[in-house]
């Protein structure tokens, strides 16, 4: 496990707690030996203000690693330029059987060159600075962990509990992964794959552009039956040049926007209403029912039906006393 200075102290601290219950609940037959390994000599800092004396640093001889564990940090932006750590990553990459980054901690593997071609993952709030700081990689900013060949990237924070899961698995088995989550008190795997189920994002154009005002007109009529055309004779624009404007002030395509304004509504709904999936889908603008499921569980890798059990609140009112839920742009939408 890599150290940085202002490392995420929790991508480290679960990882290795699921990864040490693998000795106590096989006792003792199965078990990892894990190293910490700073990138400067002495204690190292986490991004809370805990510290940790890391047992080696990138300077010194390490032992042959089977896995190699970054973890993310407010820190990891700091070094991002640092050479040493990005050629002892590629040096890793190239011997050990996999290397993972948990959250921001892929951005250093990009640094390092790593990233090309290649499909990965990370905190949805960094996704769209992930995409431009290294183009040739393919970011999934809705998934909580991903394996590309011998790459492991995953979203923020818990999320890297989930990654020594499916390691833990790849390794001992599925009942052992089965046995360290019932431990933890964790889901073995999380509600029907592996989505971070996130909200609008960074999508939010200029306050005071023709976009951000169409981008409220669109949460405010989801159910309408838009279409580029009618959107952009609304602006008094072309459709091609409404396209190029919308991509360019948000950094998604309109109908990426209109895709995921609709399912972070649907899912608003499903937590804090008892609107039937019919409801949802009419007011949320899905041609059918089976639109909605095929298109939410395509999208967050778990059913309306489930999503609802799993996350709903407990602070329901009566359905006829319930107001739309049309969440404005200035305000959270999580």
């Amino acid at each position: 496990m890599v150290l940085f200075p202002g490392f995420q102290l929790l991508d480290i601290a679960g990882p290795r707690d699921a990864f040490a219950e693998v000795r106590i609940l096989s006792k003792g037959e199965c078990e990892y030996e894990i190293l910490t390994v700073g990138t400067t000599r002495g204690t190292i800092p986490s991004s809370s203000g805990l510290t940790i004396v890391p047992d080696r640093t990138i300077f010194d001889p390490c032992p042959p690693f089977d896995t190699v564990i970054l973890p993310g940090g407010l820190g990891i932006f700091q070094v991002l330029e640092d050479s040493t750590l990005s050629e002892w990553l590629v040096r890793q990459h190239t011997s050990c059987r996999r290397i993972a980054a948990i959250c921001n901690g892929v951005f250093a593997f990009g640094a390092a060159g790593m990233l090309n071609n290649r499909t990965v993952t990370t905190h949805w709030m960094d996704a769209a600075r992930l995409s431009s700081m290294f183009p040739k990689a393919k970011v999934e900013p809705d998934l909580i962990y991903l394996k590309d060949g011998g790459i492991y990237s995953t979203a923020g924070v818990t999320a890297g509990i989930d990654l020594a899961l499916v390691m833990i698995e790849e390794d001992f088995g599925k009942k052992m992964a089965l046995d360290v989550a019932k431990y933890l008190i964790v889901y073995v795997r999380r509600a029907g794959g592996q989505s971070q189920f996130s909200p609008l994002l960074e999508m939010q154009a200029a306050g005071d552009s023709q976009i951000q005002n169409l981008q409220q007109y669109l949460l405010d009529n989801l159910h309408l039956n838009h279409t580029m055309a009618s959107l952009a004779e609304r602006l008094a624009m072309s459709p091609r040049n409404l396209s190029r404007i919308f991509s360019k002030e948000c950094g998604v395509s309109l109908i990426a926007f209109l895709n995921d304004a609709r399912i972070d509504a649907a899912r608003r709904y499903l937590e804090s209403t008892d609107h039937s999936v019919g409801e949802i889908a009419k007011q949320c603008g899905f041609e059918s029912v089976d639109a909605l499921r095929r298109i939410f569980t395509r999208r967050l890798r778990i059913s309306p039906a489930d999503y609802r059990q799993r996350f709903r609140s407990n602070d329901i009112t009566r359905p006829e006393l319930q107001k739309p839920l049309r969440p404005p742009l200035t305000g959270s939408v999580s």
